[in-house]
């Protein structure tokens, strides 16, 4: 999103557009990788993948079974880092400008996942020892920097930012995600952002089901604007978060991923398709993403 082709590419379709004419439209995700999933062949010159760190991601597994190789990050200068924050209010900026057509009414900026804004929070991943590492504050201040770039350019009421403090994505993870979810939750009131979007720690298995364990309301304390919660939720269950206050919203990802019509199906009490993990992260263009069938 921070070149013209980026722009192009992620515009919606005709029918998204005209929709979007008579209702607000969704954020668009932005994000930078860093060293997970990014390969000396897709930079610039076959440059190595940058990140906050020089370790490097291990061999993962895929969905699909295949073996996955991470190409050995470079770290970040400190004077390298102002100009991926520039990128990021850039992405923000071709987003949400009506004369180039990508039609979002605003951003999500993604901080989880094992991205780059997590590879700074994280202290499993940052070993920074300058102004961005070291203490929970210093880890935090990249992420802060970001938020503060694209409020100042498109406005704190046109962004929010999605958090995994408790997950270990592509080998991040916090010795203490309690502590660095309250304190960004309680930073990012200083910059009026929209909403904070949150996963959920890992599932319990209560009797043989799924639970949400419901770990996030210091968080939905501290910050305040609105929070979304995510996590294993079904209908009835994210409902009674809802209704009881845990949360302002409540997302669904692999839901929607296999029920293209999942609202319909929730108003209707309509059974949903069941996801197939294997096809999450496929190349195929419609195998995963638009072979599931519909209602009607």
């Amino acid at each position: 999103m921070t070149t013209p082709h980026g722009v192009i590419a992620a515009r919606p379709s005709e029918a998204a557009a005209s929709a979007h004419v008579n209702r607000p439209g969704p954020p668009d995700l932005i994000w930078h990788c860093g060293r997970p999933l990014s390969h000396y062949e897709l930079q610039p010159g076959g440059e190595a993948p940058v990140s906050t760190t020089d370790k490097g991601v291990g061999s993962q597994m895929s969905f699909n079974g295949r073996l996955q190789e991470f190409s050995q990050p470079r770290r970040l200068t400190v004077e390298e880092i102002p100009v991926i924050v520039e990128d990021f209010r850039k992405a923000a900026k071709n987003a949400t400008t009506p004369s180039n057509m990508a039609g979002f009414n605003g951003v999500e900026i993604h901080g989880a996942s094992g991205y780059i804004i997590e590879q700074f929070l994280k202290d499993s991943v940052n070993d920074r020892t300058e102004e961005y590492g070291g203490s929970l504050e210093k880890r935090c201040r990249f992420a802060l920097e970001v938020v503060a770039a694209i409020v100042k350019e498109i406005g704190g009421y046109r962004v929010g930012i999605h958090f995994s403090p408790f997950t270990n994505y592509m080998e991040s993870h916090d010795s203490d995600p309690h502590s660095l979810a309250l304190y960004i939750s309680t930073k990012l009131n200083n910059h009026g952002i929209l909403y904070i979007h949150m996963i959920e720690p890992r599932l319990a298995m209560v009797e043989g089901r799924r639970v949400v364990p419901k770990q996030l309301m210091p968080y939905r304390e501290a910050f305040k604007g609105t929070f979304i919660a995510n996590g294993g939720f079904d209908y009835e269950e994210g409902n009674k978060v809802v209704t009881e206050g845990y949360a302002d919203l409540v997302a669904f990802g692999r839901l929607f991923l296999a029920n293209l019509d999942l609202l319909k199906r929730f108003e209707v009490g309509a059974s949903l398709n069941n996801y197939e993990k294997i096809t999450f992260y496929t190349s195929d263009p419609v195998i995963g993403y638009t072979d599931y069938p519909f209602l009607e």
